[in-house]
């Protein structure tokens, strides 16, 4: 069965991100909606936060090991104050930034990457204590082919751009339900 959230639970775990960063900065407890039952599941996450337009943090689990609600709530905090190439997030940043949620389907491994949909799949590479991750929708916004996709997923991982070709390279595809503030 293919995993799917309805509108209202993407406007639920739009408004925990939020409230979770907001409670973050302030220090105040928010209150939170209830989670349904699918946001129950586990499933892995990233959180993206845009600030006019230019990103300004992305944190997730690829794994799914906690609930999808809270895992959003925790990433949605390290994106904002936790992502290494960015400062922590300033109040008076709060209401500028923008935010995107991507609930991951889990990994597959593929031994032909003709099986990878630019566009529909994001990519993991693993060689040795090595990895990198981009989320399907980075090869839309950027413009970029297969091989090109795959090059810059590499880079991610701190490896050679051509790596994937190494058959010591593991490659995993992945789907994900990606919404965010600005539909």
């Amino acid at each position: 069965m293919e995993f799917t959230l309805s509108d209202t639970e993407k406007q639920i775990l739009l408004e925990m991100a939020r409230k979770a960063i907001l409670e973050h900065l302030t220090g105040e407890k928010a209150e939170y909606p209830e989670p349904t039952e699918t946001l129950r599941q586990k499933c892995g996450a990233f959180v993206t936060l845009h600030e006019n337009g230019n990103l300004r943090g992305c944190i997730g689990y690829v794994i799914p090991i906690k609930p999808l609600y809270q895992t959003v709530k925790e990433v949605a905090v390290s994106a904002a104050f936790e992502d290494p190439r960015f400062p922590p997030l300033h109040r008076d940043e709060y209401e500028k930034i923008d935010i995107e949620i991507s609930a991951l389907s889990p990994l597959r491994r593929i031994d032909d990457i003709n099986e990878i949909k630019v566009g529909t799949h994001g990519i993991m590479i693993r060689r040795g204590y090595s990895s990198g991750l981009l989320l399907p929708q980075v090869a839309t916004e950027q413009g970029w082919d297969l091989e090109t996709f795959l090059t810059h997923t590499c880079y991610k991982a701190g490896l050679p751009g051509n790596c994937w070709k190494d058959r010591h390279t593991s490659i995993e595809v992945f789907s994900a339900i990606v919404f965010g503030e600005k539909e």
